[in-house]
């Protein structure tokens, strides 16, 4: 697939010849759900691996410089060692987020994995497989699996019949709004 054809899936209206429901429309927008679903994770993915690697190196230089600092006969050493060690204490919480969001990826790409077999499940059943009822069962299981408010509402704009790219921007849009509200705080870590 060329990259211009990347994210194209979805926002398929009907034709005038169409029935208000078909199981290959809800096909393809939960396909393109998945695909956003996918992109996004391994978008912020790469951001938190960046973040950890940039934190460790971070943190093993100023280990290294307590090492240095503690072999010294410097009569700052008390003060050089506190500051130190609080930029290190930093470090480590950024590690932290770091770490807690690539939790998040591996949980969002199970839901995935669990979403599309279900779907193939639903496709090969040839007795739910043309119920709008099935389909909107196991559309309400995969929004129940969503726990960020960002992630509900590019499922609501894929389901509208927007296409992958809206869907990304929106979701995008979102996401970096509820970063910015989170990191700006003195919050505790969680451990995972």
């Amino acid at each position: 697939m060329s990259h211009q054809q990347r994210h194209t899936l979805g926002g398929y209206g009907k034709t005038e010849h169409e029935v208000d429901w078909s199981q290959i429309g809800e096909t393809l927008t939960m396909l393109a759900l998945a695909v956003a679903q996918i992109d996004t994770s391994l978008h912020e993915g790469n951001q938190s691996i960046n973040k950890l690697t940039t934190s460790f190196t971070a943190m093993a230089g100023n280990s290294q410089k307590l090492l240095q600092l503690a072999a010294s006969a410097d009569s700052d050493m008390p003060q050089k060692a506190g500051q130190i060690a609080g930029e290190l204490q930093q470090e480590i919480q950024q590690a932290i987020i770091a770490f807690q969001f690539y939790d998040r990826l591996t949980q969002r790409l199970e839901h995935v994995g669990d979403s599309l077999e279900r779907m193939g499940h639903l496709i090969g059943n040839a007795e739910q497989r043309y119920q709008s009822v099935a389909w909107n069962t196991l559309q309400q299981h995969i929004k129940s699996n969503y726990t960020m408010e960002a992630e509900r509402i590019m499922f609501e704009h894929i389901m509208a019949g927007h296409s992958v790219a809206e869907a990304l921007e929106i979701y995008r849009h979102h996401f970096d709004k509820q970063a910015q509200d989170n990191f700006n705080t003195d919050d505790d870590i969680e451990f995972f």
